[in-house]
């Protein structure tokens, strides 16, 4: 009669435990994690980190934190895995759509007039911070090749960039599974997405044409000097820095702020809060648009700004 208990001759393997995280080893990953990415790691963190870093802990077959501890700081690649394990990589395409409502009502016109006024040229250069998966830089490169056609005169040059090179790689291949294109405008989809068959059945890929203008990119938003050339008339940094801890949030803010050009736009995350951040930013929504003031909005209310020696229009 089967008792449920395993015999002592089966050859069954048991999964290992999963190590204690010591209060002391949790405050130096803790520190090496600020350090390192300005991720800030409350106490309501353990469990995540526990469960993400023992990923690792069964590939490398260590058997305490305090070993992989050590690892990590002698491994700088190492370095590089532990955060991809620690990155949130929430995201989707067209998120937070009143953004985007934003961009196609009152940002590109605003470029296009003064293209054809004769203030600006056709080069439009755009930044998506934190890209994770690449959805939101591909959004971006949808949204401007729609409107800024290239068989007007119009180049359209998007980065992304992030932390994890997990995500960056992800991104770079431009295939994703199908269910990821709900939020993504019938038209859009046409245009720009590719649908898989057979083997690839269950996955979209992004056409040549959006591929071209958009490349990606490993960076640190909390390290300078960056590596990337400004400046950009459009930076997408959302939902990233509320991880931050205050002191970060203004340099990141201040970095991002020097790489945006004159007239050039900011958009953060509804939920980010900055006040008193952008010491050399001013905002934009919801005070000169005031239609997208309401959280009720698509997708949230707007948090937009530029620079302070840029004349806001109304």
């Amino acid at each position: 009669m089967d008792s449920g208990e395993v015999p002592a001759h089966s050859s069954l393997v048991l999964p290992k435990p999963i190590p204690d995280l010591a209060a002391e080893e949790f405050h130096l990953f803790q520190a090496l994690v600020l350090r390192e990415s300005g991720i800030h790691l409350g106490a309501k963190n353990r469990a995540m980190l526990v469960s993400r870093l023992w990923k690792r802990l069964r590939a490398l077959e260590l058997n305490s934190f305090a070993s992989y501890y050590r690892r990590v700081k002698a491994d700088p690649q190492e370095m590089v895995l532990m955060l991809d394990c620690i990155c949130t990589n929430e995201t989707h395409f067209f998120r937070e759509p009143a953004a985007f409502d934003c961009l196609r009502t009152r940002v590109f016109p605003e470029w296009a007039a003064d293209a054809d006024a004769g203030k600006r040229g056709k080069t439009l250069r755009v930044w998506s911070a934190a890209c994770s998966t690449g959805e939101e830089a591909y959004s971006l490169a949808m949204a401007l090749l729609t409107y800024f056609p290239p068989a007007a005169g119009w180049k359209i040059e998007v980065l992304g960039t992030d932390l994890s090179t997990k995500v960056l790689a992800r991104a770079s291949a431009g295939v994703l599974p199908v269910e990821k294109i709900s939020g993504v405008p019938v038209e859009y989809q046409r245009n720009f997405l590719l649908k898989g068959f057979g083997p690839e059945k269950g996955k979209i890929k992004a056409v040549e044409e959006l591929r071209q203008v958009v490349r990606f990119q490993r960076l640190n938003l909390t390290r300078e000097p960056y590596t990337v050339t400004g400046p950009f008339d459009l930076i997408f940094c959302r939902n990233v820095l509320i991880y931050f801890q205050w002191e970060t949030k203004i340099k990141v803010v201040d970095s991002l702020g020097k790489h945006l050009s004159p007239t050039g736009y900011l958009f953060l995350g509804h939920a980010e809060s900055l006040h008193g951040v952008a010491d050399k930013l001013q905002f934009v929504a919801p005070k000169v648009f005031p239609s997208l003031r309401s959280p009720m909005a698509r997708g949230g209310a707007l948090c937009i700004l530029q620079r302070r020696d840029h004349t806001v229009r109304d």
